[in-house]
């Protein structure tokens, strides 16, 4: 903090009152038309009083110039203080203008693009009137039956570490004050991701181990990118709801990490410990949380009603409430706020900048870099543009909502390039369409129930006979968007409705198949995987779908992504991840049936994390390191020639791997410590380098409660992805 904002921000604390001061703390839903009337007493809608009063510091869902400028001036007209407000929103991957969902971005593995995606999103928002975006979203997620996968960055904590602080450059720049930033907000803190079952909003229980090794090292890379603020979540963990966790919002965040920023609670997770049964009723509630360190209660009415009164009979100390409300306004210092409540708000700004057509093209080129080519036997891909005849069949090939994705702002319903557009671009009449079936499922926004349509299968045989007179198919299948995101979690994470037969029926007619997968969650593809020659996944890639994924289909770009999660042979291995623990019996020894597995299955992933192929081919020498002993001190050099062995230039992810192979506790069979990101023209070779020191192989110790490295043996590996990999040892002394 400047010195300059904490001289401004200590003078206005001394003028407030408790009443004035615990009004910063309140955030509310923006529930009646700002630009509207003014409500009646009776009609309930919140918060019009209270904005008169002074006693409200943020409004959510407020979104446009219009409706923020009216709230705002209603705010300064009658505080005493002329304390603006901030105006938070879910700008998750887009405001107006939608990117691929984070699931997908992150397979990009471009730090760069990644930035420039969030840069996009906050230019539009801001744009808008708004302050503050409710994201990145860095929950590890290992389990797809989550649907809020779609949301993080994927199963591996160092991955997700650098995509969450690439994402907070990009919200939060430079400068928090320019007009075209927002500040960002790291949640949910923490372990959300590791919800019992998958099931949304459910009881976490994890280990110290799980909890500091994989859980927290996102968050902690968000505090040191400068992240603005954090957002607790609804789970409890390890028996503590984390909206009353003082050591992680204290001790650990406020403390250890010495986080500046303020924490915002989620929805209505504060009046939640009530039904937790962590808290008699609200005012219980209020205390549990204010003292634990969650600075803002957002639409849980427990702060505004039953603060005061605490802090007045000694439940809460004012140090608290000071320390609170001190750290909401330097947020609000920072944006600039102060100098000019109404800076966000201009309209010509707005009507410019939203779905401009450098956003589009920008969205364009991330949601290319982020399709991941899992199979292309026999080479079927890239497409001919010319002298080929093309069935572009499926219940997701012409769709225009879909792709949107889930958590998509203020994105314009059907306002995405579908496939069938972007294919038609290209070919024009050379490609043919037909749905084959619908996707399955029914009431699709705000579903509270999917309701699956297995049985109507009338459209299919339009789609067989396209698929016998052409010479290769396009099949788009998948998920809807709204089958995944918050609130979607699923028992059965497989193709919804008639679409798997659709797929047999297809793929007898023609076997010269292209799977074009849509989807917001790693989905079971075994059966696909043995009878389909080609797939592709696409993700939900947000307003140009359609043109990226044709981009990709007929070669115009060369498709580099890699998986950020595990794909299943079967929904039952999950939660599935690739740095798993090695058990005292974790592999086989024939012909003995008592080691670690299933009988029915295999144990590894059908497509494993780091993934994904190109229209070219990589070769990779072999590795080289500068010594096989370092010390603690030291460093440890690796390098590696990749040389490009096919006929175009392609870009290859380069990923290195460790393992300590004996530890204090034990340690995953690999661990990421390091990618590049690399292009390749044909026949060139580049020499990738690598640097290791004790920190990277520094691991948090549960029994010690310290971080540290521990002298040993490790092994090193190299290679395209997770598992294919070659392997050197080197110690550390």
């Amino acid at each position: 903090m400047s010195t300059a904002i904490h001289k401004k921000v200590e003078v206005l604390l001394q003028q407030m009152t408790l009443k004035e001061k615990i009004g910063q703390m309140v955030q509310y839903n923006a529930s009646w038309d700002l630009t509207g009337p003014a409500p009646s007493e009776t009609s309930g809608a919140l918060p019009y009083k209270e904005l008169e009063e002074g006693v409200v510091g943020s409004l959510l869902n407020a979104i446009s110039v219009k409706d923020i400028r009216k709230a705002q001036q209603i705010t300064l007209e009658h505080h005493r203080l002329k304390i603006p407000l901030i105006f938070g929103y879910d700008v998750i991957h887009g405001y107006k203008t939608m990117f691929p969902i984070p699931l997908g971005e992150s397979a990009s593995w471009d730090l760069e693009a990644i930035e420039a995606s969030a840069r996009v999103a906050a230019t539009e928002a801001a744009a808008a009137g708004l302050n503050w975006t409710f994201a990145p979203m860095v929950d590890v997620g290992r389990d797809a039956r989550w649907g809020r996968v779609m949301e993080g960055a994927g199963e591996d904590p160092y991955l997700g570490s650098l995509v969450a602080a690439a994402r907070i450059r990009g919200f939060q720049g430079d400068d928090l004050s320019a007009t075209d930033t927002i500040a960002a907000c790291a949640k949910h803190f923490a372990a959300y991701g590791y919800a019992e079952g998958g099931r949304e909003y459910n009881s976490t229980d994890i280990s110290d181990n799980v909890l500091h090794n994989v859980v927290l090292p996102p968050f902690k890379a968000c505090v040191d990118a400068g992240v603005a603020t954090v957002m607790n979540g609804f789970n409890d963990l390890n028996g503590t709801p984390v909206t009353a966790s003082s050591y992680l919002q204290r001790d650990l965040l406020k403390g250890a990490w010495g986080f500046e920023g303020f924490v915002v609670s989620d929805w209505a997770s504060i009046a939640e410990l009530v039904m937790h049964g962590r808290a008699t009723d609200k005012a219980e509630a209020a205390v549990l949380a204010a003292n634990a360190g969650s600075d803002m209660d957002m639409e849980g009415y427990c702060y505004s009603e039953h603060l005061a009164e605490k802090v007045q009979v000694g439940e809460v100390d004012m140090a608290k409430i000071d320390d609170a409300v001190r750290r909401i306004l330097t947020v609000k210092y920072k944006l600039g706020l102060f100098d000019d409540p109404y800076k966000y708000c201009n309209e010509k700004r707005e009507q410019a900048l939203l779905l401009s057509d450098e956003h589009l093209a920008i969205a364009r080129d991330v949601a290319r870099k982020s399709i991941v080519l899992l199979k292309n036997e026999g080479d079927i891909l890239p497409l001919k543009k010319s002298g080929q005849k093309i069935a572009v069949i499926g219940p997701l090939a012409a769709c225009k909502d879909v792709p949107l994705g889930s958590w998509r702002a203020q994105a314009i319903t059907d306002s995405a390039v579908s496939l069938w557009e972007g294919i038609q671009t290209l070919v024009g009449e050379n490609a043919k369409h037909a749905k084959g079936c619908d996707l399955g499922i029914g009431n699709r926004a705000f579903i509270l129930e999917l309701t699956i349509n297995e049985d109507d299968v009338s459209k299919i045989p339009e789609a067989v006979e396209l698929a016998k007179n052409s010479d290769v198919v396009v099949l788009a299948v998948g998920e809807d968007c709204w089958q995944s995101g918050e609130a979607r979690s699923r028992v059965d994470i497989g193709f919804a409705g008639v679409q798997q037969q659709l797929m047999e029926a297809v793929v007898a007619a023609n076997p010269n198949v292209v799977l074009v997968l849509m989807n917001g969650r790693p989905m079971p593809l075994a059966w696909a995987d043995a009878y389909i020659p080609a797939i592709v996944e696409t993700w939900h890639l947000g307003s140009e779908a359609g043109n990226a994924i044709a981009d990709v289909l007929f070669g115009d770009y060369n498709p580099s992504g890699k998986l950020p999660m595990s794909f299943p042979r079967h929904q039952g291995q999950i939660p599935l991840y690739y740095s798993r623990k090695q058990t005292g019996r974790g592999e086989s020894v024939a012909p003995s049936v008592f080691w670690s597995h299933y009988i029915d299955e295999q144990n590894d992933a059908l497509y494993p994390f780091g993934h994904g192929l190109s229209y070219t081919t990589f070769e990779y020498g072999d590795i080289q390191l500068n010594t096989s002993e370092m010390s603690m001190e030291g460093s440890l050099k690796a390098s590696i020639t990749i040389k490009n062995t096919g006929e175009r230039a392609g870009k290859e992810v380069v990923q290195l791997y460790i393992r300590d192979l004996i530890a204090s506790e034990t340690r995953p069979i690999k661990e990421l410590k390091g990618f590049q990101l690399i292009k390749l023209d044909a026949g060139a070779s580049e020499t990738v380098h690598f640097e290791l020191t004790a920190k990277d192989l520094a691991f948090y110790n549960s029994m010690t409660k310290t971080w540290g490295a521990e002298a040993g043996k490790f092994e090193l590996f190299i290679g395209s992805s997770s598992r294919e990999v070659q392997m050197v040892g080197f110690e550390l002394r």
